[in-house]
Protein backbone atom coordinates (compact mmCIF):
# COMPACT_ATOMS: atom_id res chain seq x y z
CA UNK A 1 0.00 0.00 0.00
CA UNK A 2 1.33 3.45 -0.82
CA UNK A 3 1.89 6.06 1.83
CA UNK A 4 -0.91 8.15 0.30
CA UNK A 5 -3.33 5.27 0.65
CA UNK A 6 -2.31 4.61 4.26
CA UNK A 7 -2.78 8.30 5.03
CA UNK A 8 -6.33 8.35 3.79
CA UNK A 9 -6.63 7.04 0.26
CA UNK A 10 -9.44 4.79 -0.90
CA UNK A 11 -7.73 1.40 -0.66
CA UNK A 12 -8.50 -0.76 2.36
CA UNK A 13 -5.48 -2.29 4.08
CA UNK A 14 -7.46 -5.53 4.50
CA UNK A 15 -8.27 -5.94 0.81
CA UNK A 16 -6.30 -4.04 -1.83
CA UNK A 17 -8.92 -4.91 -4.50
CA UNK A 18 -11.94 -3.76 -2.49
CA UNK A 19 -12.35 0.03 -2.28
CA UNK A 20 -13.47 1.30 1.12
CA UNK A 21 -14.92 4.54 2.27
CA UNK A 22 -11.93 6.89 2.43
CA UNK A 23 -12.63 7.96 5.99
CA UNK A 24 -12.31 4.41 7.34
CA UNK A 25 -8.63 4.18 6.40
CA UNK A 26 -7.65 7.57 7.77
CA UNK A 27 -5.41 7.58 10.81
CA UNK A 28 -7.93 9.60 12.82
CA UNK A 29 -10.62 6.97 12.16
CA UNK A 30 -8.28 4.15 13.10
CA UNK A 31 -7.33 5.91 16.33
CA UNK A 32 -11.00 6.44 17.16
CA UNK A 33 -11.68 2.73 16.60
CA UNK A 34 -8.74 1.88 18.90
CA UNK A 35 -9.90 4.36 21.54
CA UNK A 36 -13.47 3.05 21.39
CA UNK A 37 -12.34 -0.57 21.73
CA UNK A 38 -10.18 0.36 24.72
CA UNK A 39 -13.02 2.36 26.29
CA UNK A 40 -15.58 -0.42 25.82
CA UNK A 41 -13.18 -2.98 27.32
CA UNK A 42 -12.46 -0.68 30.25
CA UNK A 43 -16.16 -0.11 30.91
CA UNK A 44 -16.80 -3.86 30.98
CA UNK A 45 -13.79 -4.51 33.23
CA UNK A 46 -14.60 -1.81 35.75
CA UNK A 47 -18.27 -2.77 35.83
CA UNK A 48 -17.19 -6.36 36.59
CA UNK A 49 -14.53 -5.40 39.16
CA UNK A 50 -16.27 -2.52 40.93
CA UNK A 51 -19.90 -2.47 39.81
CA UNK A 52 -19.44 1.11 38.59
CA UNK A 53 -20.99 2.58 35.45
CA UNK A 54 -18.73 4.40 33.00
CA UNK A 55 -19.67 7.80 34.43
CA UNK A 56 -19.20 6.55 38.00
CA UNK A 57 -15.78 5.03 37.33
CA UNK A 58 -14.77 8.26 35.58
CA UNK A 59 -15.71 10.19 38.70
CA UNK A 60 -13.92 7.77 41.04
CA UNK A 61 -10.84 7.82 38.79
CA UNK A 62 -10.85 11.64 38.70
CA UNK A 63 -11.22 11.95 42.47
CA UNK A 64 -8.44 9.45 43.02
CA UNK A 65 -6.05 10.09 45.85
CA UNK A 66 -6.40 13.86 45.58
CA UNK A 67 -7.76 16.57 47.82
CA UNK A 68 -11.56 16.96 47.76
CA UNK A 69 -12.95 18.51 44.56
CA UNK A 70 -15.89 20.79 43.96
CA UNK A 71 -18.72 19.40 41.87
CA UNK A 72 -17.91 21.99 39.17
CA UNK A 73 -14.23 20.96 39.06
CA UNK A 74 -15.19 17.29 38.98
CA UNK A 75 -17.63 17.90 36.11
CA UNK A 76 -14.85 19.67 34.22
CA UNK A 77 -12.44 16.80 34.90
CA UNK A 78 -14.81 14.21 33.41
CA UNK A 79 -15.98 16.49 30.60
CA UNK A 80 -19.65 16.65 31.58
CA UNK A 81 -21.84 19.30 33.10
CA UNK A 82 -22.89 19.26 36.75
CA UNK A 83 -26.39 18.11 35.88
CA UNK A 84 -25.09 15.09 33.98
CA UNK A 85 -23.00 13.86 36.89
CA UNK A 86 -25.49 14.53 39.69
CA UNK A 87 -27.19 11.12 39.37
CA UNK A 88 -23.85 9.31 39.31
CA UNK A 89 -22.75 11.25 42.40
CA UNK A 90 -26.01 10.35 44.14
CA UNK A 91 -25.38 6.66 43.35
CA UNK A 92 -21.80 6.87 44.62
CA UNK A 93 -23.02 8.61 47.79
CA UNK A 94 -25.70 5.96 48.41
CA UNK A 95 -23.06 3.23 47.97
CA UNK A 96 -20.83 5.09 50.46
CA UNK A 97 -18.02 5.49 47.91
CA UNK A 98 -17.94 9.27 48.25
CA UNK A 99 -18.61 11.79 50.95
CA UNK A 100 -19.75 15.39 50.57
CA UNK A 101 -18.57 18.25 52.75
CA UNK A 102 -18.82 22.02 52.76
CA UNK A 103 -15.83 23.91 51.43
CA UNK A 104 -14.21 25.60 54.46
CA UNK A 105 -13.34 28.58 52.22
CA UNK A 106 -16.86 28.88 50.78
CA UNK A 107 -19.66 27.13 52.69
CA UNK A 108 -21.96 27.39 49.65
CA UNK A 109 -19.68 25.04 47.70
CA UNK A 110 -19.80 21.27 48.14
CA UNK A 111 -16.59 19.26 48.05
CA UNK A 112 -16.49 15.59 47.06
CA UNK A 113 -13.93 13.04 48.23
CA UNK A 114 -13.61 9.28 48.22
CA UNK A 115 -14.33 7.17 51.29
CA UNK A 116 -12.19 4.14 52.17
CA UNK A 117 -14.50 2.03 49.98
CA UNK A 118 -14.18 4.60 47.20
CA UNK A 119 -10.39 4.47 47.48
CA UNK A 120 -10.54 0.67 47.19
CA UNK A 121 -12.62 1.05 44.00
CA UNK A 122 -10.12 3.63 42.73
CA UNK A 123 -7.22 1.28 43.40
CA UNK A 124 -9.02 -1.52 41.53
CA UNK A 125 -9.48 0.86 38.58
CA UNK A 126 -5.79 1.81 38.62
CA UNK A 127 -4.67 -1.82 38.88
CA UNK A 128 -6.99 -2.76 36.02
CA UNK A 129 -5.73 0.13 33.89
CA UNK A 130 -2.11 -0.87 34.49
CA UNK A 131 -2.85 -4.47 33.50
CA UNK A 132 -4.71 -3.37 30.35
CA UNK A 133 -1.88 -1.01 29.44
CA UNK A 134 0.70 -3.75 29.95
CA UNK A 135 -1.26 -6.17 27.74
CA UNK A 136 -1.73 -3.55 25.05
CA UNK A 137 1.96 -2.69 24.84
CA UNK A 138 3.69 -5.99 25.62
CA UNK A 139 4.32 -6.75 21.94
CA UNK A 140 6.29 -3.53 21.41
CA UNK A 141 10.01 -3.25 21.98
CA UNK A 142 11.19 -0.46 24.28
CA UNK A 143 12.33 1.54 21.25
CA UNK A 144 8.97 1.04 19.51
CA UNK A 145 7.17 2.07 22.69
CA UNK A 146 9.17 5.31 23.01
CA UNK A 147 8.71 6.07 19.30
CA UNK A 148 4.97 5.48 19.61
CA UNK A 149 4.67 7.76 22.65
CA UNK A 150 6.62 10.49 20.89
CA UNK A 151 4.41 10.26 17.81
CA UNK A 152 1.21 10.22 19.88
CA UNK A 153 2.39 13.31 21.78
CA UNK A 154 3.19 15.06 18.50
CA UNK A 155 -0.18 14.17 17.00
CA UNK A 156 -1.96 15.23 20.20
CA UNK A 157 -0.32 18.66 20.05
CA UNK A 158 -1.36 19.06 16.40
CA UNK A 159 -4.92 17.91 17.20
CA UNK A 160 -5.09 20.47 20.04
CA UNK A 161 -4.01 23.20 17.60
CA UNK A 162 -6.64 22.02 15.12
CA UNK A 163 -9.30 22.16 17.84
CA UNK A 164 -8.34 25.72 18.74
CA UNK A 165 -8.51 26.69 15.05
CA UNK A 166 -12.01 25.23 14.82
CA UNK A 167 -13.09 27.06 17.97
CA UNK A 168 -11.85 30.34 16.47
CA UNK A 169 -13.32 29.76 12.98
CA UNK A 170 -16.37 31.77 12.08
Amino acid sequence: MSQTESRGGATSPADENEPSAPITVMLSSRLMVLANLLKRGAILRYKRLTGLSSVEFGLVASLGRRPPMSVARLAEAVGQDKGQISRALANLLSRKLIVKSANPKDSREVLISLTAAGLAAHDAIVDGAQERNRRLLEQLSEAEFHTLLGQVDRLTAIAAEMLESEKNAR
